[in-house]
Parts: C-alpha cells; structure tokens; sequence
C-alpha cells in the first residue's frame, strides 16, 4: 500500500503538534533488511543510500533518482571487512559525506578478537561518483581517548566541520554511551577536543542498557537540531532532540537545550517498533524536509536485537510547528506495495 507520508496530529509524550507540510508519496518501508539508514542527495540529483547490512561484514551504497526507487536499485559492495584486526568485525552505521570534492564514508568496526571495542573509521573517494572510482582506508579517526565510540556523523554550519558521534565517556564505570561534538580540521580528523553533548539521564533513555547514540543534524530556522537515539534495540529505541542556536558557541554544551520525552517513538497503533538511528534529507526540490530511520513492524524479539535482521529503512515528512522546531509525528504504518 502506498502511503502518504505526512504529519500525523497524534501526540507523543506530551508534544503537541502543528501545522503539516505538503508531503511526497513513499511506500514503506523503503529498503528492506537496511539498518542505521543514511541518504544523501547530491547535486548530481541522485539519492545516495548506505545502512548496516545484517551481517555486519560490508559496507554496500546504492543510489536512485527517487527515495521510493532505492529499494529496488543495484546495492554495490564497495568495502568488506578484513579478516581480523582492526575493521573485521561489527561493520556499523556507514555513513557517506562530500566534502572538498571527495567523498568521504564513516563507519564504526570492531576486531574478530573483540567484536563489540569499535572505533571510527574512514573510506575516501576521490571520484565523482562514489559507486565508481577506488575507495581508500584512511585508517582510524581519534577522538582523543580509546573506547567504545561509534556512529559518526559529519555536517557544516556556517563555514565550520564538525564531527558528532557517540562514546564510552573516560571516566565512566559501566558501559553507556553519551553523544560528542569537536570541531574538524580536516575530514580525517578532529581539531578541538571532544565536548560531551548529552548523556543518558531520563529513564527513557537507560531501558535495558544506556544509550546516547546516533546522532544526526538538520538545520532550519536559524537552529541545529541533533536528533539521537537511546535504550536498547528494540521496541524501546527512541529518539530525542537537542537544540541550539545556529550562531551559538556549538562548542559549548550550555548552547544546547534538551527536550526531557522522546521526540519520536514506537507507535503500537501503527505497528511500528522502536524507531531510531536517524537521518535527514529533502524532496528532490528541496521543499519538504524528510525523516529517515529503521524500525521494525512487530514489538516482540527472539533472543538479541542485535541478530534480528528486520530493522527496515523508512521515511517520511516532517512538519514544522509555528514556533520553527520539528514535529516528527509518530512512524508511519506499512502495509503491502
């Protein structure tokens, strides 16, 4: 079934909503068995896609001239991990970015020894279009401290690279991740040390492990918005929000306010369970802002999370209330093409 995505006037946790915004049609899900889901539309009017394929062994990149067209399109492997050491194991949340007339791909990777101590790493590309040309290792990108660190993202204000991402804090004595900031001097690399943004803190956030993961930026309206996405895996992965001023000190955690309730979550009524691990893109006119995330159509999981493969890309509009911010909505239901 096709389905118009759009705003929906349900609320979620307490967050009203406002006026909707014309909307493309897109049939959900878009991409089957994708996770972590990132698209870029570049200026040579394709839609670039990239997610964690299920077994966690390759970093695949397709590309179509409509969202609605990905699913179907050529995946073309472009990397695949090595045998052991670093980068040959846990092969996460790719994530493609041009910048300076190159293409650069963020991924997190573990070692076949220790499958879950990932680190950040990079792919370049001097090509025009990514699925052609040479993909080179550009090694590990320091964040300044060793430890479980993961999902890069990258993006631009006002002449300023910054890098976001999420990480095991130094000091922290169980396992949790909190979000980071630096500013980049080049794309291989960061130029100011990391600035934690945001840590697990409302409950919310802690549901079986604490997580603050995923982040990911749009900007509109003179603000940044950071959405990210925490708890555990399944029907309670959420996503919340921060948000500063564009002309702010992104550098400082005090630019940044909070939102205390999940910005996007589960919806029972939809059938659509724990969405999350975010990205952002635009109708092919640059009109209608649009939500890009993985969810699953049915709550109950056997065994881990993490070896469920039915995390399936979607997406949809996003409204925008009076006073400028988000309104996100609730997942859109599926149902058959």
């Amino acid at each position: 079934m096709r389905i118009r995505a759009r705003a929906t006037l349900l609320l979620i946790f307490g967050l009203s909503t406002g006026a909707a915004t014309a909307a493309p049609d897109l049939a959900n899900p878009l991409v089957q068995q994708r996770a972590d889901p990132q698209v870029t539309l570049a200026a040579d009017g394709y839609y670039y896609f990239t997610a964690t394929v299920p077994e966690y062994d390759r970093i695949e990149l397709r590309r179509a001239r409509t969202l609605d067209a990905l699913g179907k399109a050529d995946a073309k492997i472009i990397w695949r991990r090595h045998a052991e050491g670093p980068m040959s194991a846990n092969i996460w949340a790719p994530e493609l970015h041009r910048i300076g007339g190159k293409w650069y791909l963020y991924f997190t990777a573990g070692r076949t020894d220790a499958p879950f101590d990932v680190r950040l790493y990079v792919l370049e590309n001097a090509a025009a279009n990514p699925l052609e040309g040479a993909w080179i290792e550009r090694g590990q990108l320091k964040t300044g401290w060793e430890s479980f660190a993961l999902d890069a993202t990258s993006f631009e204000v006002r002449g300023q690279r910054y890098l976001a991402w999420a990480q095991r804090p130094p000091a922290a004595t169980r396992h949790m991740t909190a979000v980071y900031i630096a500013k980049m001097d080049t794309p291989l690399s960061i130029a100011s040390p990391a600035v934690l943004l945001t840590t697990p803190e409302y409950a919310w956030e802690k549901v079986k492990f604490d997580v603050n993961e995923a982040p990911a930026v749009l900007l509109k309206n003179g603000r940044v918005f950071m959405t990210y996405s925490a708890s555990a895996t399944d029907a309670n992965y959420a996503m919340g929000m921060l948000t500063a001023k564009e002309g702010a000190n992104l550098l400082d955690a005090a630019s940044w306010t909070k939102s205390p309730v999940p910005v996007f979550a589960s919806s029972a009524a939809n059938g659509q369970y724990g969405p999350g691990h975010n990205a952002f893109t635009t109708s092919r006119d640059g009109r209608t802002d649009i939500l890009v995330y993985h969810a699953r159509n049915y709550r109950d999981i056997v065994g881990d999370p993490l070896h469920d493969p039915n995390r399936h890309t979607r997406a949809q509009a996003i409204a925008w209330r009076p006073d400028g911010t988000p309104d996100f909505g609730v997942p859109a239901a599926d149902g058959p093409r």
